[in-house]
């Protein structure tokens, strides 16, 4: 009998590379060093470097379990409607001219990655542009958007964002850039928190960037992963967002409910999708509404129905709500507690170079500033596990830690800087 041959040899289908993080999560576990500190995970801890399941989301569980009607049903192909409808409101803000003229559609979607990767698909197949207009990204972004982007076969190209120098906003940069795109571009824009800078550029500058963006016809579309858990408020987190469609822009959103309900798991989120205040608003909402359900049910036919749920009954219940932007405010107060006194122990031991960045950037994750080699030197020495270009999530920073990750850097810095 003649050996058989598979259609898919290595030319054919190479061995991927390992995905950068999760690899590195992979040798954090594996490394036995009792001061090991892991500051690459994309996920809150709590001062004990637990994961923290909310409190709201604890009593939402309870609630759920003790309804004699649940039922474990097909949830429709767009998703929990109480769920979509209080996820625009949160979003959008409850007086959203685009809610109140009914020209907003919402899709449940896989988290926030779902949420990209619908809106990348709707895009590829629909919106006007030439085969070879590009998407612009950030440069740096969140790695998966180029992933995601790239599958649905839409071209990339970047826009300067992070600044070495002043480890803030290159904002000459980014203007030059989407001025220089080519018109009616479809340009990521990150609403808030910024990943993996932890930079964002301010109300000021949002409104040149709306601007630049009115000038050139661009297509916005936003990705809204940290509403909330950034500046410990909601209506901050999405101001960028609200701006654009109080200008008239048409628009859609990535929503991850991921980080800011601790949902990591459960893969909750939103698409959104913002049609133009024009005559024919509403109708043009129903024929793209159509399409997404299209596209959704090709690829996932239903969402799943346990992380909308619980998220749902918070968004929908005015003390279940007010409880859980309380703990919003722990989470984002902790993260912004654990920057500041990272910023203060290093320049207290004078550290070469200045740490200022540390407290001015926002969010989960901050641009050290630290090189390549330094990042390895760390990982050698003190068994500090962050990603090779200088990200650390503050979230993995605690006072049991925080000492020994600042003495670290101390002593790397100094045996680098020449």
């Amino acid at each position: 009998m003649a050996a058989s041959v598979s259609a898919f040899p290595a030319s054919v289908v190479p061995l991927a590379p390992e995905d950068p993080l999760f690899g590195l999560s992979t040798a954090y576990r594996a490394d036995d060093f009792k001061q090991k500190v892991d500051l690459g995970v994309g996920a809150y801890r709590d001062d004990n470097a637990k994961p923290w399941v909310l409190p709201v989301v604890k009593k939402a569980e309870e609630i759920l379990r003790s309804d004699p009607e649940l039922n474990h049903e097909y949830l429709p192909i767009t998703g929990l409607p109480a769920f979509t409808s209080a996820a625009a409101r949160v979003i959008l803000g409850a007086d959203s001219p685009a809610l109140k003229e009914k020209r907003v559609t919402s899709v449940q979607t896989i988290s926030g990655t779902g949420a990209v990767h619908l809106g990348a698909l709707f895009l590829s197949k629909f919106y006007p542009r030439h085969s070879s207009q590009p998407i612009y990204l950030s440069n740096p972004t969140w790695a998966n958007h180029n992933q995601i982007f790239s599958n649905v076969n839409l071209p990339i190209q970047t826009y300067p964002y992070f600044l070495p120098s002043t480890k803030g906003l290159d904002f000459d940069g980014m203007l030059f850039a989407l001025r220089a795109a080519p018109e009616g571009s479809i340009i990521l824009l990150h609403a808030c928190a910024h990943n993996p800078t932890g930079v964002d550029p301010t109300q000021e500058q949002w409104k040149e960037i709306a601007t630049v963006v009115r000038a050139k016809r661009h297509f916005p579309f936003f990705d809204c992963a940290y509403q909330g858990f950034a500046s410990g408020s909601l209506a901050n987190d999405a101001w960028a967002l609200r701006y654009f469609i109080s200008e008239g822009f048409e628009l859609c959103v990535a929503q991850s409910f991921a980080k800011n309900f601790g949902l990591y798991g459960e893969r909750a989120g939103c698409f959104h999708f913002v049609v133009a205040p024009c005559p024919d608003a509403q109708d043009t909402t129903k024929r793209i509404s159509s399409q997404l359900a299209i596209l959704q049910r090709s690829e996932i036919s239903n969402p799943p129905i346990h992380g909308a749920r619980i998220a749902s009954l918070i968004l929908n219940d005015e003390k279940l709500f007010a409880e859980w932007e309380d703990n919003l405010r722990t989470m984002s107060g902790r993260v912004i507690d654990m920057r500041k006194a990272l910023r203060q122990k290093l320049e207290n031991m004078g550290t070469p170079g200045t740490w200022k960045h540390i407290t001015e950037q926002i969010g989960m994750f901050s641009f050290t500033g630290l090189n390549e080699l330094q990042v390895q030197k760390l990982r050698e020495d003190a068994h500090v596990y962050m990603t090779k270009n200088g990200r650390i999530s503050m979230a993995g920073l605690n006072s049991r830690n925080i000492d020994y990750f600042a003495k670290a850097v101390d002593k790397v810095v100094r045996e680098t800087t020449s």
